[in-house]
């Protein structure tokens, strides 16, 4: 196990470097310099040139990458371009509200997906064509499309919790809760859609296997057997699936963020693209690439010891 783990993990480094690396040359692939920026509008070329020489922008790739690198690895990744604001601070604010609305979302996935998906698969009949087809209308609903919905029903119409907005828990727990009910339930439902189908295809697949026949010719209790045996048989592929659709939120939360106006890291990195602050859109990316490593790094562990023939792939 802790062979394959400080594999993982050497992966997980390397991914690291190679999307700060990417992230680093499409930057100055742009073809915008931070000077234009520094110097403000009515800037001269040569007041532009001063700033790109002050802030190290002709310099080599090679020696720029280097300098940031060094700084990055001790939490330094640099100064907004538009206010001069140190960006580590910023970010890692607006890291929470994305972890935690990613996270709530993925528990929602779980708790209304994996229900459906085993009644689909052990009752059969009328109540698995009924849950598919649910499952398959949620999954052509888009997140935004289902987000305005929520917002109309249930903020305008019914005046039950806010449109947009977003509360620190340290300030309220209830208004905390509130705040990100709404854009948790726009991300949760249709992946739930999802860890239904997941996780009626998992059992069906696993009431077949021979040992569950054998626990059936052994008189073992029906509930045991389905709810025991054959859905930890079946939890791999679901687990699998939970830790992909964290990462896709975390990583794709950009729309849902700007529709409730969540200050989160999806609505940093939209700001940082508009406004071609470098340093910004270097740091969401590496910033983005930990988590969903580290995301990785432990959906492993948990699928190594769910399946121990993980750990010799």
């Amino acid at each position: 196990m802790l062979t394959y783990l400080a594999r993982r993990f050497g992966l997980g480094v390397v991914t690291v470097l190679v999307a700060s690396v990417l992230s680093f040359l499409l930057v100055h692939a742009s073809g915008g310099s931070p000077g234009v920026i520094t110097a403000g509008e009515g800037a001269t070329k040569a007041q532009i040139a001063a700033e790109n020489d002050r802030l190290g922008w002709n310099r080599s790739l090679t020696a720029q990458y280097a300098t940031w690198l060094t700084h990055a690895v001790r939490g330094d990744l640099g100064a907004s371009l538009i206010d001069g604001h140190t960006i580590w601070p910023d970010l890692t604010q607006r890291l929470p509200v994305t972890a935690s609305t990613a996270v709530f979302a993925t528990l929602v996935s779980g708790v209304l997906g994996i229900l459906p998906g085993v009644l689909a698969a052990v009752r059969g009949g009328r109540l698995d064509r009924v849950i598919t087809t649910l499952s398959g209308i949620t999954l052509s609903l888009p997140q935004f499309w289902v987000g305005i919905v929520l917002v109309y029903l249930i903020a305008v119409k019914g005046r039950l919790l806010p449109a947009t907005g977003y509360v620190a828990f340290t300030t309220s727990p209830s208004q905390y809760a509130q705040s990100l009910t709404l854009p948790v339930l726009a991300l949760g439902l249709t992946g739930a859609a999802i860890i239904a189908r997941t996780t009626r295809a998992g059992m069906v697949n696993a009431l077949q296997q021979e040992h569950i026949r054998t626990l059936r010719a052994l008189g073992t209790p029906a509930w045991r057997i389905r709810y025991l045996h054959a859905l930890r048989f079946a939890g791999a592929p679901v687990v699998a699936v939970l830790g992909v659709q964290f990462i896709a939120l975390f990583g794709g939360s950009v729309i849902i963020e700007q529709l409730f106006a969540l200050p989160g890291l999806g609505q940093a990195a939209q700001n940082a693209i508009n406004t071609h602050d470098f340093p910004a859109v270097q740091g969401v990316v590496v910033i983005a690439t930990v988590v969903v490593v580290a995301t990785n790094l432990v959906l492993d562990l948990v699928l190594a010891t769910l399946d121990p023939k993980v750990r010799a792939a």
